[in-house]
């Protein structure tokens, strides 16, 4: 769905023109009020019966103008003094402060957002804002839930709510409070984060979400942010959250965590000594097959492998067909000069290599049985990890999604770890075996 500042950006000029001069003058006068004509589809509340929405986004990506418009929306009738369908809303902020200068008066706040007919007063001893109609909207703040113990109100606002550092009470509060009118609602406005609270919330049949990367709000953002954020944080895993505006889940137990894989980001990898491509194949094939996991990576292979240095390139991995993969596989050998391909046969058996053959006949090719679990097969390459051994280039945001779930106990995530398997065969080929095949001279006895 495209919205009309779209629809007009894209226009020819006379279009346009002809547009405009069909307007009225009080509707010229109030197009740049009537948010539904700008937004973007994220911004828009979904249709449906539903408690919550939760709007998550990149940073920059208008979440706070959609809840302030969805404020405006519940209390504003059709006329000033007219009411609207809520009296009573809660503001809740990280602290009062924050909620204050963002949710009420920043440039995207309810203040500013508001035509200067409906534009409500901001009663600061109170800490409320009032409309002629006499609705009222009240700021809380996160750190302070008892506050939220014996108001009640029919909307509320919350913002940043990954943010809180009490969130579960909070939350908790605001729930009991919300019980006014026929069918309270309300809006969380947030960057996700890894957070028990936001992940139950999502988790509700009565939730609904709309999302947004940072990207999709670019017209109103400088050129020089986006160009900065992009070069510091694009494809990372901490961009994938900040910027993509994308859940980050860390299970409980999981061998790696997101702050120890930004702990090895490095920007460019070393003179390395040897590069294979590893291969998971998809036992499946269509839209709905697993994917076929593709990594590519490096070793600095100098002196004892105990002392090697791994670095990974690049996840290539693809959905297709058997002939899909085998030519993606190929292609990433040809794009870094590796040297060798590996691949699990435990599903595919000796089609695997036949597939594989079918695309370069004359591939160096290794064949890889796997004998174990895959959480316990994945725990000595994390060992790696935990020893500082490993590097990682930007890019693997999907495969160090997979990381972040992998225990020992097994995968705790949707599907199938494609990427990952194929990282531990990487690992296992270019560290791990060498290691285990090598030993240091013994000195002799005089």
């Amino acid at each position: 769905m495209r919205s009309g500042a779209a629809w007009l950006a894209c226009a020819e000029p006379q279009q346009v023109e002809e547009f405009l001069g069909g307007l009225g003058e009080n509707a010229l006068l109030s197009l740049p009020w009537l948010f539904e004509f700008w937004a973007l589809p994220h911004q828009l509340p979904p249709e449906g019966d539903w408690k919550s929405w939760v709007i998550m986004g990149g940073r920059g990506a208008g979440k706070t103008r959609a809840g302030s418009e969805w404020v405006r929306r519940m209390v504003e009738g059709p006329t000033a003094a007219a009411p609207g369908r809520c009296r009573r809303v809660a503001l809740v902020g990280e602290t009062f402060d924050q909620a204050r200068e963002v949710m009420v008066m920043g440039e995207s706040g309810i203040l500013a957002c508001s035509p200067p007919d409906r534009r409500p007063v901001w009663e600061a001893g109170r800490r409320r804002l009032v409309w002629a109609n006499g609705a009222t909207a009240t700021v809380y703040s996160a750190h302070e839930p008892e506050a939220l113990r014996g108001p009640q109100f029919d909307a509320a606002w919350a913002d940043e709510l990954a943010k809180w550092k009490k969130a579960e009470e909070v939350w908790d509060m605001l729930q009991f409070a919300l019980r006014l009118g026929e069918h309270p609602q309300q809006v969380v406005t947030t960057t996700p984060r890894n957070l028990g609270v936001l992940k139950r919330i999502l988790g509700n049949a009565s939730t609904v979400t709309t999302h947004a990367p940072t990207e999709a709000n670019r017209a109103w953002l400088a050129e020089s942010f986006l160009a900065e954020v992009e070069a510091r944080y694009g494809g990372t895993r901490l961009g994938r959250q900040e910027l993509e505006g994308v859940l980050l889940e860390d299970v409980e137990g999981a061998l790696w965590t997101t702050a120890a894989l930004e702990a090895c980001r490095i920007e460019r990898a070393p003179r390395l000594g040897r590069i294979v491509v590893a291969v998971d194949p998809a036992v499946t094939s269509g839209k709905a097959s697993d994917e076929c996991g593709i990594v590519v990576a490096g070793v600095v292979a100098e002196g004892d492998p105990r002392d090697w240095r791994a670095y990974v390139l690049e996840d290539a991995t693809v959905r297709g067909g058997p002939l899909d993969w085998a030519r993606a596989a190929i292609a990433a050998m040809e794009r870094h000069g590796a040297e060798r391909l590996v691949a699990e046969v435990n599903q595919g058996g000796d089609l695997v290599e036949s597939v594989i053959r079918q695309v370069d006949p004359l591939v160096p090719f290794r064949a890889l049985r796997a004998g174990r679990g895959k959480g316990l097969r994945a725990e000595p390459v994390a060992a790696l990890y935990e020893q500082g051994r490993v590097r990682h280039l930007r890019g693997l945001g999907a495969l160090e999604d997979q990381m972040c779930r992998m225990t020992v106990r097994g995968f705790e995530g949707r599907g199938s770890p494609d990427r990952l398997d194929a990282l531990v065969w990487a690992i296992h080929e270019l560290m791990i075996e060498p290691a285990a095949g090598w030993r240091r001279p013994q000195m002799r006895r005089l």
